[in-house]
């Protein structure tokens, strides 16, 4: 049996999945203007004109490598979130995508973006194992 979520209960998980869609954003902007739009050189903090240590070159690489990661998995995160705030726009949200019970408010609190309830969920991480 579905139980509706109330406005009240709409509104705050949108303004929860808005709020986390900004931190997001900071986060990627951060990421953007302090790590993968610099030079080499920049990264290193070298200002003369001798080359670059393979070491530090390896260092900075993995670096920019790791923050990438970050930003691509920031990026499925946002997905997720503007999924879930289409979900609050269609009334769909808290329903479970597989089978359609509600979801607990408690794991909506913890996951606002989630499409499953927690039984689906471990239907799924179990088939991927």
């Amino acid at each position: 049996m579905k139980k509706k979520f109330s406005l009240k209960d709409l509104k705050f998980y949108k303004e929860k999945l808005l709020n986390l869609k900004n931190d997001i954003l900071v986060q990627i902007k951060d990421i953007s203007e302090n790590i993968l739009m610099k030079s080499q050189k920049d990264l290193s903090g070298d200002i003369s004109n001798y080359s670059l240590h393979i070491a530090d070159v390896a260092s900075d690489n993995y670096e920019r490598d790791f923050n990438l990661g970050i930003v691509s998995d920031d990026r499925s995160l946002l997905l997720e979130i503007e999924e879930a705030l289409k979900r609050i726009e269609d009334k769909t949200f808290g329903f479970c995508k597989m089978c359609s019970k509600s979801i607990s408010k408690s794991r909506l609190n913890v996951v606002p973006y989630t499409k499953y309830c927690k039984k689906c969920q471990e239907k799924i991480e179990t088939k991927k194992e």
